[in-house]
C-alpha cells in the first residue's frame, strides 16, 4: 500500500515536483553506481600497489624490477609501480646525460610529483560529482518542498472546509521531495569524504615511497 500510494502521488504531483523527484532519483542512482565503482577501484589499486611493493622488496634489484615493468603497458602502471618506473627512468636518463647530482635529483623529484599527480587525477575521478550531489541535492529537495507546501495552501484555499484531505497531497509532495533530497545527499557526502581521505592516504604513502627511492639512488651514487 505504501509503495502504491507513493507511486500514485508521483503521478498526481505537479510537473515541477515530478521533475524534482526525477532529478533526485537519477542523482541517487548515479551516486550509488559511482560508490560501487570507486570502492572497487580503490580496493584493486591498493591490492596491486601492495603486491608491487612486496615484489620490489623481494627482488631488491632496481634494474630487474625496471625491466619487468618496461615490458608492461605503461598506462597500466599506477601507485608505487608508477612512481618507481617514472623515477628510475628519469634516474637512468640523468646518468646518461651526466647531470650533476643536485640537478638530477631535482628532475627525479619532479618526475615523481608528475606520477603522483597522475594517480591523484585517477583517484579523484567522479568525486566532484559526489560533492555536487551532496551539496546541491538538499536544496533541490527543499525547492520541491516549497512547491509542495504552496500546492497545499492552494488546495486549502480551494476547499470549502479546512480539512486534512485538502492539504494532504501538497504536504505529501513536500515530504517526499525533502526525503529524496536527503536520500541522495547523505550517501554522496559520506562517500566523498571517505574516498577523499583514502586518496590522500594513498598519495602520502606513495610519496614516502618516492622519497625512499631518491635516498636509495643517492646510496647507489656513493658506491
Amino acid at each position: 500500500m505504501g509503495e502504491i500510494s507513493v507511486i500514485e502521488l508521483f503521478f498526481q504531483a505537479t510537473l515541477v515536483v515530478k521533475l524534482v523527484i526525477l532529478i533526485l532519483i537519477i542523482a541517487s542512482v548515479l551516486t550509488w553506481l559511482i560508490i560501487f565503482e570507486r570502492n572497487l577501484y580503490f580496493k584493486n589499486f591498493k591490492k596491486n600497489s601492495d603486491f608491487f611493493e612486496e615484489n620490489f622488496i623481494a627482488t631488491n634489484d632496481l634494474e630487474i624490477t625496471f625491466s619487468q615493468l618496461k615490458d608492461l603497458d605503461q598506462n597500466s602502471l599506477f601507485g608505487k609501480s608508477n612512481v618507481f618506473f617514472t623515477a628510475f627512468a628519469e634516474y637512468k636518463l640523468c646518468k646518461e646525460n651526466d647531470l650533476k647530482n643536485h640537478e638530477a635529483y631535482s628532475n627525479i623529484e619532479r618526475s615523481i610529483r608528475i606520477a603522483l599527480s597522475k594517480d591523484a587525477d585517477e583517484h579523484n575521478k567522479h568525486l566532484f560529482f559526489l560533492a555536487n550531489v551532496g551539496s546541491v541535492s538538499p536544496y533541490i529537495g527543499l525547492f520541491g518542498t516549497v512547491i509542495g507546501i504552496v500546492n497545499a495552501f492552494f488546495g486549502l484555499s480551494d476547499a470549502s472546509q479546512a480539512t486534512i484531505n485538502a492539504v494532504a497531497p501538497g504536504i505529501s509532495e513536500a515530504l517526499i521531495a525533502t526525503a529524496l533530497g536527503l536520500f541522495a545527499a547523505i550517501p554522496a557526502v559520506i562517500a566523498f569524504n571517505r574516498f577523499t581521505a583514502f586518496s590522500n592516504d594513498l598519495i602520502r604513502f606513495d610519496s614516502i615511497f618516492g622519497e625512499q627511492l631518491i635516498s636509495r639512488f643517492t646510496h647507489l651514487d656513493t658506491k
